[in-house]
């Protein structure tokens, strides 16, 4: 029996279902995440269900012709299928791939008036106008935007239970270290995740198998899918830009900044010629933008220059199968990332704040002598997070934490491979918690945490 994996969307589904006051749902995320495949299980709870996919069945672009209220389409999908079922109060229509017809959009307003069946749409970032979607529906529809798998969904895709992960989080309110068998476990967990990454089909080969048989020659067809469909989908931009900045990804990561700089993808190459190619990147969920504040304090939006940027892959599977031959082979032979060791971290910490929730900011001054990986927050004080690939000093997190010029922070985060701890000014955790940290800043805010002193 193929492997089912669960997803944090199964529960949000249920949720909306239950909800009387639903409206129309979009579902957006990058290409091949798992966004049908959940959907079209999510279906089975009800007595009809109704998939229209507009790429594959391009006639029913004309749905939408002679109307857009719920009768008229209806009544138009079933000249085209008379065997759809349409059950008041119990059918799901799933418009998908709606990149395709953004016509589809204008009818969500009149299923939310109607009320008699529910609609989920789904896309692909990619090709998804999302402004021009959401100015003909706000306010008839809501909105989930999924990933990948998280590195929780990777956990329970293995086998463990919520009780076990939930133990895991208990060490941290505690502050409790691990023990030795479950620090080893999990930061082997951890590794086998930074290698798959979250792609469904690469995980499902992974956990299937149990080994890493084929993994890297699946990561690679997903890499010249994601490029095809930059030459298909980046409309109104220069394609082999977009492809530049894509594929150049891992080299500025490698570097000791790892800073993106649009000067040095090609000779000659200015910002104004870019102009939008990262944002459609960012937009179609390949990529992460983490922008550097200019200051180390709130509010973090205003607080940053939208020119100073680092780019991370999404997956981070993706960024491992992106290294080159060489890299690969190391990698494989010696478990060494060699110089990519320091990106792969930071990737995977960025990836794990974004599923959870977190924008990404971090900040270097102009004398390039302090600089922080990425900042959190809680109710009122801004909280440094610095990932280490290797056991050095923090000089920079001390700095930020004891110097009178930063009064927004008060304490910091350090991942690495340590176990859990408090010095009086910053807690350390495993990297394998960082998928934890926005709940374990919740918990703080409502008041729960231990004192610091």
């Amino acid at each position: 029996m193929a492997l089912q994996l669960r997803r944090k969307i199964d529960q949000y589904l249920e949720k909306w279902k239950n909800n009387p006051d639903r409206l129309p749902l979009i579902v957006k995320g990058a290409r091949q995440i798992g966004k049908t495949f959940s959907i079209e299980n999510f279906a089975k709870s009800y007595k009809s269900f109704v998939e229209i996919n507009f790429i594959t069945s391009p006639e029913y672009k004309t749905i939408f012709e002679h109307g857009f209220s719920a009768v008229d389409v209806v009544k138009q999908i079933s000249m085209i299928n008379p065997k759809f079922e349409f059950i008041e109060n119990d059918t799901l229509i799933f418009f998908d791939e709606l990149q395709a017809c953004p016509n589809c959009a204008t009818s969500l307003k009149f299923f939310a008036l109607d009320k008699k069946y529910d609609v989920i749409c789904s896309g692909s970032l990619m090709g998804l106008n999302y402004q021009e979607i959401d100015s003909v529906s706000v306010g008839y529809k809501i909105d989930y935007e999924m990933y990948s798998l998280d590195f929780e969904e990777f956990l329970w895709a293995k086998g463990y239970s919520g009780t076990q992960i939930g133990d895991l989080f208990e060490n941290m309110k505690l502050l409790q270290p691990f023990t030795a068998t479950a620090m080893d476990v999990m930061m082997q967990n951890f590794k086998d995740y930074i290698l798959v990454g979250g792609m469904p089909q690469v995980v499902k080969m992974f956990v299937g198998q149990n080994n890493f048989s084929g993994i890297l020659d699946a990561q690679r067809a997903l890499l010249r899918a994601y490029a095809e469909d930059i030459t298909k989908y980046a409309v109104g931009l220069d394609k082999a830009k977009v492809r530049n900045v894509y594929e150049n990804i891992p080299a500025f990561l490698a570097k000791e900044n790892k800073k993106f700089q649009i000067s040095k993808i090609a000779h000659g190459a200015r910002n104004r010629e870019y102009v939008g190619v990262v944002d459609w990147l960012n937009d179609a969920g390949i990529v992460n933008i983490c922008y550097c504040l200019d200051l180390p304090e709130m509010p973090f939006k205003g607080n940053y220059n939208p020119q100073n940027y680092k780019l991370y892959f999404r997956d981070t599977g993706l960024l491992i199968a992106s290294l080159d031959d060489e890299a690969q082979a190391d990698l494989r032979a010696n478990k060494n990332f060699n110089t990519y060791k320091g990106a792969v971290y930071e990737n995977i910490v960025a990836d794990m704040l974004v599923k959870s929730g977190y924008p990404l900011y971090y900040y270097k001054n102009a004398k390039g002598t302090l600089e922080m990986d990425f900042f959190v927050r809680d109710a009122d004080s801004v909280v440094p997070v610095e990932v280490k690939a290797s056991d050095n000093s923090t000089p920079s997190l001390n700095t930020l934490i004891n110097s009178d010029k930063y009064p927004d922070i008060k304490y910091g985060i350090k991942l690495c491979h340590k176990n859990i701890g408090f010095n009086g000014k910053f807690y350390t955790f495993p990297y394998f918690t960082a998928f934890l940290l926005k709940k374990y800043m919740i918990w703080r805010i409502e008041g729960k945490a231990l004192t610091l002193c």
